[in-house]
């Protein structure tokens, strides 16, 4: 069968084929990024790069793990996450130790330091936000709370820490 030649059929445009979920999903990806740009600038308190405090909340957060499943949940190579760790156990921030079952396998956890450290930065992110929110009519940040209820059912509860093991 021979193949008719001429323009490909018509499709919609591109924003024609947009579903109202795909307009607000745009809308929040925007509107997160410019937040965290803005709240970053808070970051410098802690003396850290963003890669190592990335890396520090993931073990503050999830809790002792391994360095391949912290270099997975970074997305970097082992080599990458080795130094990074080794930066944050200079720093006492956090520990490393050999798994007791299997003792080639090495477990990072956060020292308490490292814990408050983070901790110490969330707030200052926090009250960043709160600064920015307390401008806002009470109505309009009671909407701002129903939809963080409904981003929490799409994205779950927020994560808590996981108390540090070390007392540094």
């Amino acid at each position: 069968m021979k193949r008719a030649r001429g323009p490909a059929p018509a499709t919609a445009p591109r924003a024609a084929r947009r579903s109202p979920s795909h307009d607000a999903a745009d809308r929040l990806h925007s509107a997160a990024i410019h937040l965290l740009r803005r709240v970053r600038r808070e970051d410098a308190g802690s003396g850290l790069s963003a890669p190592h405090l990335s890396a520090l909340s993931v073990i503050v957060f999830r809790g002792p793990l391994t360095l391949g499943e912290l270099a997975h949940a970074e997305q970097v190579r082992p080599p990458t996450i080795t130094r990074i760790v080794a930066a944050l156990e200079a720093s006492g921030l956090a520990t490393r130790s050999a798994r007791p079952t299997d003792r080639r396998i090495t477990i990072v956890s956060a020292t308490a330091k490292g814990a408050r450290l983070l901790d110490e930065g969330r707030r200052r992110r926090i009250a960043a936000i709160a600064d920015e929110l307390a401008r806002l009519q009470r109505r309009d940040l009671a909407t701002i709370e129903r939809a963080l209820d409904l981003l929490e059912r799409i994205v779950g509860p927020p994560q808590r820490a996981v108390p540090a093991r070390n007392a540094s």
